[in-house]
C-alpha cells in the first residue's frame, strides 16, 4: 500500500508540472469516441491491486486499492465532456486510506476525456489527473 501511494502521488505532482506537451492533451475538449460499456487499469505500475474503472452506461466502479467504489458519470463524445456525481464507496480499514482519498479526489476532478487506441486519459480542464489502460 505504501509503493502503491506514493506511485499515485508521483503520478500527480508530475502530471501537475505544467501543461502537458503531448498529442492527447491537443485533443482534450474535442471530440471523442463514447467509452460506455468499457472497463479500465491505472496505467500507473502499482504494487497490490491496481485502481480499476468499469463504465456501464451512466454509471462507474471499480477498486480503488482496497475498496470498492460506484457512481454515476456523464460523458458527451462530441465535447470529451467526463463528469461523477454521487461517487461512493465501501468502508474496509486499508494499510494506507490517503491513496484511496487521492484516486477519488481525482476521479471527482475530472472533467474532460481523451481516448487514444487503449488509453484512456482524464484532465481537470487541460491537466492529465489520470491514466489508465484497457483491460478486458
Amino acid at each position: 500500500m505504501k509503493n502503491l501511494f506514493l506511485s499515485i502521488c508521483t503520478f500527480a505532482v508530475l502530471a501537475s508540472c505544467g501543461t502537458m506537451k503531448n498529442t492527447s492533451s491537443a485533443k482534450v475538449g474535442k471530440e471523442q469516441p463514447s467509452i460506455a460499456n468499457t472497463k479500465w487499469t491505472l496505467a500507473d505500475n502499482v504494487r497490490g491491486q491496481a485502481p480499476t474503472l468499469n463504465i456501464e452506461g451512466g454509471k462507474i466502479n471499480g477498486n480503488s486499492g482496497c475498496n470498492r467504489f460506484f457512481g454515476g458519470v456523464m460523458m458527451d463524445t462530441v465535447s470529451g465532456k467526463f463528469e461523477t456525481s454521487g461517487v461512493g464507496s465501501t468502508k474496509m480499514a486499508c494499510d494506507n486510506m490517503s491513496v484511496e482519498r487521492n484516486f477519488l479526489d481525482m476521479l471527482q476532478k475530472a472533467n474532460k476525456y481523451v481516448v487514444s487506441g487503449n488509453t484512456l486519459e482524464l484532465y481537470q480542464d487541460s491537466l492529465l489527473l489520470l491514466k489508465f489502460n484497457k483491460s478486458e
